[in-house]
């Protein structure tokens, strides 16, 4: 299998989405439901293509592990690369068919990265060597299908919470031998990884917490938090990888509290523990609301500390309590989201992954494409949007204007340190009561309305 058509197939391989193939960019008249209005991939937005801005990714969990379960019920839907293959009806087997299905995937929608965890590629196992081995042989052959196709590897991770030996946290475990366990598929996922030539490595410390704080030794687990993140990042540096360690906030659920719990959060336990020069932020919109902030807060939180390195791309339901994952379609988050990352100058190495999955209700192998073409076409009119505002709008100038009087005089005095406690009320008295100064909050949302809604490509 080393060669594919134009569809993205093996030779030999069954396909798995039949009578769906490479979806075309059309333009915003298109009707067609399987076909990009917005995602023009070589289009150029300032100095880059659309491809290099967004650098999207798909999620190997949601798309090609999740059924649609949910907490009140099994899945709804039967993946044919869960069905017995003609290789056997082995776990191998089926892992080996869910990757020919993930990356006939990957090619007909045309995205250039895809994101797993380690047991997503490969079967799982108690045993060590049985997993190391797992793991490797499924590597391999992802290596040999990113070669065929050209896909590349946005990031790898290794999952710390699925399995019942995690149920109090991997490396904030009280158990030193579950750390010692959860540093196998740290070292393996790291390893495979590199293998693949991934850009970067994260960390979700989905039971990295507590679910109750009079069991709980919080500073302990936090000193052993950052202990294991600095073995992980001195291991990968030592084998060769150069790219980002991301972190991944997210404020609780599974556990009661996660020790990650937002932006500002991480970004002040990774400066106290020497390890912002590795670590970088990768943000869920899911994660930020459920944490009590909007998707813009949180990744501006991170890009003012010069940690934003990454992004999950998603929303949840304000009418939900809980990590929905849904596709994004709201035009303002996305806006929102691209400006933050056009100012910062991109997210190169990091990208967008649609860390998404399908509604339970939506049963059809068509759904996935929509869903992802939804989520494409969302992010690149918030980026059209996005770079209109900076590049031709007044919204720069405006909020310049708003901080103008730190710019000089005394007012640049005070920004630079120059002018004390005493010289600040000296200003005061000099200066008399100061005038109201709108906040024009509403000029503000009124110009993203009016390049919202300007038709077609801007």
């Amino acid at each position: 299998m080393s060669s594919s058509n134009s569809t993205g197939m093996f030779k030999g391989a069954r396909e798995y989405f039949p009578g769906i193939g490479r979806i075309p960019f059309e333009g915003p008249s298109s009707d067609n439901p399987l076909a990009f209005k917005h995602y023009d991939a070589d289009r150029r937005i300032g100095d880059k293509t659309m491809a290099e801005h967004l650098r999207f990714a798909v999620c190997y969990w949601h798309s090609f592990c999740n059924a649609g379960h949910d907490p009140f019920g099994p899945g709804t839907r039967a993946y044919p690369w869960d069905a017995p293959a003609p290789s056997g009806d082995s776990p191998l087997a089926r892992a080996e068919a869910k990757l020919d299905a993930a990356f006939e995937f990957f090619t007909k929608l045309g995205v250039p990265y895809y994101c797993f965890h380690d047991i997503d590629l490969a079967p799982d196992a108690d045993d060590i060597g049985e997993y190391e081995k797992n793991l490797a042989h499924m590597v391999a052959l992802a290596k040999q299908r990113q070669q065929a196709t050209g896909m590349k590897l946005l990031w790898g991770t290794a999952n710390l919470f699925s399995h019942p030996r995690y149920m109090n946290g991997a490396s904030t475990n009280p158990d030193f031998d579950v750390v010692a366990r959860a540093a196998v598929q740290v070292k393996a996922a790291i390893d495979a990884t590199v293998e693949l030539g991934g850009e970067n490595y994260v960390f979700w410390g989905g039971r990295e917490g507590y679910a109750c704080l009079l069991n709980t030794d919080m500073k302990r687990e936090l000193e052993h938090f950052a202990r294991f993140l600095t073995m992980a990042r001195d291991y990968g540096r030592s084998v060769g990888f150069t790219g980002n360690f991301l972190i991944e906030p997210k404020p609780m659920e599974p556990m009661k509290h996660q020790y990650d719990f937002d932006s500002a959060t991480v970004a002040g336990f990774l400066q106290r523990h020497g390890l912002a020069d590795d670590f970088k932020l990768n943000i869920e919109a899911n994660h930020a609301t459920l944490a009590g902030h909007s998707f813009d807060h949180d990744l501006q939180v991170a890009s003012d500390a010069g940690l934003l390195g990454s992004i999950d791309a998603n929303r949840g339901n304000p009418q939900n309590g809980w990590d929905t994952d849904q596709f994004p379609t709201d035009l303002y988050d996305t806006v929102g989201a691209m400006l933050v990352v056009l100012r910062q100058g991109g997210l190169q190495p990091g990208g967008l992954n649609f860390d998404a999955k399908v509604r339970r209700e939506s049963t059809d192998a068509e759904d996935l494409f929509l869903a992802h073409i939804g989520g494409m076409d969302a992010f690149a009119r918030g980026l059209e949007v996005a770079h209109a505002l900076l590049a031709d709008s007044p919204l720069e100038t405006w909020r310049r204007e708003r901080y103008a009087g730190f710019d000089n005089g005394a007012g640049r005095a005070f920004a630079t340190g120059e002018l004390d406690l005493p010289g600040l009320r000296a200003q005061a008295l000099e200066r008399g009561e100061p005038a109201r100064r709108s906040g024009r909050q509403e000029a503000y949302e009124n110009l993203i309305n009016q390049y919202l809604l300007r038709a077609g490509n801007s």
